[in-house]
């Protein structure tokens, strides 16, 4: 066996071993422990029970469930907003410009998500950067309470998450065929023909990876809407985190990740789904 062969296979063993030891073996056990009980004197008790998931049918749940996907997809859509016309000029920008860009983007994965997290409360709290601004400027005569709202969340949400929508557009944009737009319009499609026609759908694939990757963290990251909207802004990461951190409560902790676990493998699948298709037109 050549080494390079041989390095390879023992590679691939090692990164299965490991996924299948602290990722399979971890979410086997969040699986075992929804179906499990608590009392006052023991986190995890018998004996097994459904009682968990029919537990997630009450209101309360349902609400934090639906609100966390709304505001999700509302930090989703406007990432999407923000980050495509960005993508796009990057996939397009002379070399030494696109590296700079590029540098930009990345440049917030050098610091804590946390760090960056506070740095927007100091932009948005009553005696912040902002209303600072505002106050001098005679723009405003109060200070705005921006902080422990949606709005604040939102924002927080989007910042952070940006990066993630905008290097999978761009990895899709930059194999993009600029030739495709010049015959267009030299039979005379306008410009947002070109987009919606030609451009978009080619670039779908992107446009899905982002969405999932925004999407997904922006349901589960519990410490921005605690710091940026306050005790009364639960999300489903919040609660998560309170049933395992604070109720003491794990298998109904449990349940609630499964249940998370469950619809992120549907997303993945329909990405995968719609990818397989999209492949299978580009091949015929």
């Amino acid at each position: 066996m050549k080494p390079d062969t041989y390095f390879k296979r023992f590679s691939v063993t090692v990164v299965s071993l490991w996924l299948g030891l602290f990722a399979l073996g971890a979410f086997l056990l969040v699986i075992s422990v929804s179906f499990l009980s608590h009392s006052n004197d023991e986190l995890i008790t018998g004996p097994i029970t459904l009682a968990n998931y029919a537990a997630l049918a009450d209101m309360i749940y349902v609400k934090i469930f639906l609100r966390s996907l709304l505001l999700a997809g509302s930090c989703t859509v406007m990432s999407l907003v923000l980050g495509y016309p960005f993508a796009y000029l990057l996939a397009r920008a002379p070399e030494k410009i696109k590296n700079t860009l590029l540098l930009l983007v990345i440049i917030p994965f050098w610091t804590s998500s946390l760090v960056r997290s506070y740095a927007i409360v100091a932009l948005l709290k009553a005696q912040g950067i902002l209303n600072t601004v505002l106050l001098s400027l005679g723009i405003i005569h109060q200070p705005l309470q921006l902080l422990f709202t949606d709005t604040a969340v939102m924002i927080g949400l989007v910042y952070n998450l940006l990066p993630f929508m905008i290097l999978p557009l761009y990895a899709n944009l930059e194999r993009f065929d600029m030739n495709l737009v010049d015959a267009a319009k030299d039979l005379g499609a306008s410009s947002w023909r070109i987009l919606t026609r030609i451009i978009i759908p080619i670039s779908m694939p992107g446009i899905m990876a982002g969405c999932i990757l925004v999407l997904l963290p922006a349901m589960t990251l519990f410490y921005i809407p605690d710091l940026l909207g306050g005790a009364k802004s639960i999300l489903l990461g919040n609660l998560i985190q309170m049933q395992f951190l604070s109720a003491h409560n794990w298998p109904l902790g449990a349940a609630l990740s499964v249940v998370l676990t469950a619809f992120t493998g549907i997303l993945v699948l329909v990405y995968r789904r719609y990818s397989t298709e999209q492949d299978r037109q580009d091949f015929v």
